[in-house]
């Protein structure tokens, strides 16, 4: 039971990297790039807001408080193994075929504008190497045997074997 719990944890872990680290990564870059133009007395494409770059830190330290607590946390290896694959094997698939790796990202007009701003942040943190930076962080604790085991018991320790020679 302990590792479906994982197994379903590890799912939320990688939506959460995937999906809101995306969006957090482009709406931040979305306001540096505003920012910037300001500062050079352009017109900005987009205008600053100043509530969106905040909402966007929150988002990064949210999943940054999941990711942190998956890697430290006592819970099933299954809930770090299963984000980390999927982030390793979309770098692998990115080193080998970029179209391919980057067609996996959603940019249809027809997908949520939410989705399609995710999608551009993954890109970022695909074609950046952050991607395989959280893979390879998220695979060091499946490599840790105490994982793997079942946390001690202390309601094992009640009862006492009785000692050699005694009379019961």
């Amino acid at each position: 039971m302990r590792h479906l719990a994982g197994l379903l944890l590890g799912l939320v872990v990688t939506a959460a990297v995937l999906a809101g680290g995306g969006w957090a990564t482009s709406e931040a870059l979305t306001q540096a790039a505003g920012t910037a133009a300001a500062q050079a007395g352009q017109a900005a494409a987009v205008p600053f807001d100043d509530q969106k770059l905040w909402i966007a830190l929150g988002a990064m330290a949210a999943v940054g408080l999941v990711f942190g607590l998956v890697v430290a946390g006592r819970v099933s290896p299954l809930a770090t193994f299963v984000p980390s694959m999927v982030l390793l094997a979309w770098t692998v698939v990115y080193a080998l075929d970029q179209p391919r790796a980057l067609s996996l990202i959603p940019a249809e007009p027809s997908v949520n504008a939410l989705l399609r701003e995710a999608g551009a942040g993954a890109r970022t943190l695909l074609t950046s190497g952050v991607l395989a930076l959280l893979g390879v962080a998220l695979f060091i604790p499946v490599l840790m045997p105490s994982r793997w085991s079942r946390p001690h018991d202390d309601a094992d320790d009640d009862y006492e074997s009785s000692p050699e020679g005694s009379y019961y």
